[in-house]
């Protein structure tokens, strides 16, 4: 008797088991489609302010972005800032649940883990992403901060880098990329 419950009881789970349809995969929103337009490999002039009241510091280097899965770009930078290597990592998506764009950024000079998340201006091809992270120009308290990416043309972006200092927004570096030809 008992092998019959028991054969019985697996029949009915292994058949609810059948029954049940697998969850559909994700499929790549319009947010998601934005993000292909920063593919590919850039080159890349940067300025950086270091310090308040000094000269903003150039340096050159690259950016290879790339799609992973049709959901994210993800982007390696890499340039020789002050005569050091700087490797970066971007990642960027959209979280169709929040309804908001979210990433990370994480660098070679570096030990913070910033968490973005922001909003698309399509209309003037603009992603705002919003962050936290030390005041890199002063005393090195966590400030409000933000990732601007302007998409200029189809090889040309632009990606601004501001903190919120006594309520006012600086802008401390820019890189510009063109499309490696």
């Amino acid at each position: 008797m008992r092998n019959f419950l028991l054969i019985g009881v697996v029949a009915v789970l292994a058949g609810g088991a059948v029954a049940q349809e697998a969850p559909k995969p994700a499929t790549p929103q319009k947010e998601h489609e934005w993000l292909k337009q920063l593919e590919g490999d850039w080159v890349c002039e940067s300025e950086a302010v270091m310090e308040p009241g000094k000269p903003a510091v150039k340096f050159k280097g690259t950016d290879a972005t790339r799609s992973l899965g049709g959901f994210w770009a993800v982007t390696e930078m890499k340039c020789d800032m002050m005569g050091e290597t700087m490797t970066g990592l971007m990642t960027i998506g959209y979280d169709d649940k929040k309804k908001k764009f979210v990433g990370t950024w994480v660098c070679s000079m570096d030990n913070t883990l910033f968490h973005y998340e922001g909003e698309l201006d399509a209309a003037k091809k603009v992603l705002t992403l919003n962050t936290e992270g030390p005041n890199c120009m002063g005393d090195g308290k966590t400030v409000k901060m933000k990732d601007v990416i302007e998409v200029k043309d189809k090889d040309t972006k632009v990606l601004t880098s501001h903190m919120q200092i006594d309520g006012k927004w600086v802008q401390f570096m820019t890189i510009t990329a063109k499309r490696k030809k």
